[in-house]
């Protein structure tokens, strides 16, 4: 059998018995309290805030500016860089969250998951520039991502279930 097909063909064994390595979730903030059921990060969650769900943020995003909620939610997508921010859906609606001062991130794997959060909606100006940027850091497209005005919660404090 000549070098080149025995090469070949012990590459491809070798490929075939070897395990499959997944890459492991980015982790750069350790949660503030974790138990059995969840970890939360950043701050502890400030139950005493108003709850809302996402809907009522993106419906009527007036009466929400700049107060503290309380808000349950699915995470959709995680920025897949360093898990800085995530897009959160119920329905159709769908927000950019980010966090208060880039002061702690949550882990990649977080998707799925639906969560609760403590946070102030804002509006802000972002540029094409910066959408481009979060949907490279997301690795995926997503309508929360365009340039414009636009609303997202800035949150203080998660809790992310476990499983």
């Amino acid at each position: 059998m000549p070098q080149k097909a025995l090469s070949i063909i012990l590459l491809i064994l070798s490929l075939l018995v070897s395990p499959i390595v997944w890459a492991d979730p980015i982790r750069l903030s350790e949660p503030v309290v974790a138990d059995n059921y969840s970890e939360t990060f950043g701050e502890l969650i400030d139950v005493s805030a108003e709850a809302v769900d996402l809907a009522a943020l993106v419906n009527q995003p007036n009466l929400y500016l700049g107060k503290q909620t309380l808000v349950k939610t699915s995470i959709a997508k995680v920025c897949q860089k360093k898990g800085c921010f995530f897009i959160a859906q119920q329905d159709q609606h769908i927000l950019r969250v980010a966090f208060k001062d880039y002061g702690f991130f949550i882990p990649t794997d977080s998707g799925g998951k639906t969560v609760l959060l403590s946070g102030e909606l804002i509006e802000k100006e972002m540029t094409a520039d910066q959408a481009a940027h979060f949907k490279a850091d997301l690795k995926t497209e997503s309508p929360a991502l365009s340039a414009g005005k636009v609303y997202e919660i800035i949150a203080n404090g998660i809790q992310i279930p476990r499983s």
